[in-house]
């Protein structure tokens, strides 16, 4: 007799036992090696009881347990981690491209990744349509935590933006966040004042809202840490800190324009005293390297033959023109912004971590950001970050660990135990081994629900 044939004859015959009491559950996994990404341990012939979308207990053998469960499953030779979290992406392009961003969604359950911090867009109605959906098992798709929209100046870069002109729109902004229900706040800088910038961050400190974003380029980071910046996306703005000429070179007009001179100058000395003040703050960083060489190399690159563009929508795919026309008026004006900026960025990043700066990977993917697709992407990013010097642990920190954490959810995920969120995934091989055995899932677990490998090969036929 089997063990699955074992214990399901087990669980009829107990719960006919009127006079016994017999625990249920909704799932129950066992034989499972279960990696603790924090310790970088492993832990062997462990079950997983869950029940309600989370974990009920987990402890080693059920030989002669009395319980029920509506699944089983044998997870011998299997590994069992957290989810994945994608901590910058977005759901963007106006109301005619809603459905496509809502194709996107099991793309990224294919790839392991359970959890996504949308980084703002112009469809917040829908997106959080989508995560109530979500959240109440009507929709499959990773968890959503949301800025909802960005904070811009009076001529926002984005479509969607809530503009603040002077101080007194700040008040009425983050209301507007507040009544959305938000999970932290988004800045961006299309003009956004650097005195705006600074109010902002100063105002959502004293609401006790989280804040990342873009920094307006005429704004001092080191200021921004001061009053209560919890992150910054991308690395232009650690960057500016970390050169002596980041002064002389802030000038109202030159914006972007100093990226190059300020890579040029960067110290390695005064970016040690920077992460090390990072560190102290606790502020968080999203690189998005991935995206970064990608569209450095997007000249380059024949992504024609893309198989996962298969999956991408026309309206979104029409967007990715943006920017390949940037890409040529670069390469005619003869800039190297992107591909120097790719290079310090790697650069910097063993650095940071080697300070205590929290690393949080993003991929960037979404409507305009050319051949970055959902789900692989974060696997990408989490590669770029592992030959940027980081350890197998690190990278996985750096998803699973710091995602929650930066939202003050460590509680409620990145690992596997008694209390936590049922995200899982059921891999073949070792992840800390090799970064490359993520992509090797047996199934994806999202609250407790059970995706297998064919699941989810059926879901993205059906998006085809």
């Amino acid at each position: 007799m089997n063990k699955l044939t074992y214990f399901l004859l087990l669980a009829i015959t107990l719960s006919s036992c009127k006079n016994k009491e017999v625990k249920a559950y909704d799932l129950v996994i066992y034989n499972a090696q279960i990696i603790d990404v924090e310790s970088e341990s492993l832990s062997k012939g462990q079950s997983i009881f869950i029940s309600d979308g989370e974990i009920v207990e987990v402890r080693e053998s059920i030989e002669n347990e009395k319980f029920v469960a509506d699944r089983l499953i044998d997870a011998e030779g299997k590994f069992v981690i957290p989810g994945l979290w994608d901590n910058h992406v977005h759901f963007r392009g106006g109301d005619t491209l809603v459905e496509e961003n809502k194709d996107l969604l099991p793309l990224f359950l294919a790839y392991g990744i359970t959890t996504v911090r949308d980084a703002g867009g112009d469809i917040t109605p829908s997106v959080m349509e989508w995560k109530d959906q979500i959240a109440n098992s009507e929709l499959d798709g990773p968890r959503i935590f949301s800025s909802g929209p960005k904070l811009d100046g009076d001529k926002p870069a984005w479509p969607g933006s809530i503009k603040v002109s002077n101080s007194s729109d700040i008040g009425a902004a983050l209301d507007s966040l507040e009544k959305l229900d938000v999970d932290y706040v988004k800045t961006y800088d299309g003009n956004l004042s650097a005195e705006n910038y600074y109010n902002i961050i100063k105002e959502t400190e004293k609401r006790g809202l989280k804040i990342t974003g873009h920094m307006p380029m005429s704004a001092n980071f080191m200021k921004a840490v001061s009053l209560g910046l919890d992150g910054a996306e991308h690395m232009y703005y650690p960057l500016k800190a970390c050169s002596p000429a980041a002064d002389s070179l802030t000038k109202p007009d030159l914006g972007y324009g100093m990226i190059e001179p300020l890579i040029d100058t960067y110290d390695p000395e005064l970016a040690a005293e920077v992460f090390a003040k990072m560190s102290q703050e606790n502020v968080y960083v999203t690189p998005t390297l991935y995206i970064g060489k990608t569209l450095a190399e997007i000249l380059e690159v024949d992504h024609r033959q893309d198989s996962l563009l298969n999956y991408i929508g026309p309206g979104i795919q029409k967007t990715y023109q943006g920017r390949i026309e940037g890409a040529k008026r670069a390469k005619a004006s003869g800039s190297k912004m992107r591909e120097k900026m790719e290079e310090i960025s790697v650069r910097m990043i063993e650095p940071m971590e080697n300070a205590g700066v929290k690393l949080l990977a993003g991929s960037d993917c979404g409507a305009f950001n050319s051949y970055v697709y959902p789900g692989e992407s974060l696997h990408g990013e989490l590669n770029a970050l592992s030959k940027a010097g980081l350890s197998n642990a690190q990278v996985l920190k750096s998803s699973i660990i710091n995602g929650p954490e930066f939202l003050d959810l460590g509680d409620k995920y990145g690992s596997v135990e008694e209390g936590k969120t049922a995200d899982l995934l059921l891999l073949e091989n070792n992840p800390l081994e090799n970064l490359q055995n993520l992509k090797e899932i047996t199934a994806v677990i999202k609250s407790g629900k059970v995706f297998t490998r064919e699941d989810l090969g059926k879901m993205l036929q059906d998006i085809q």
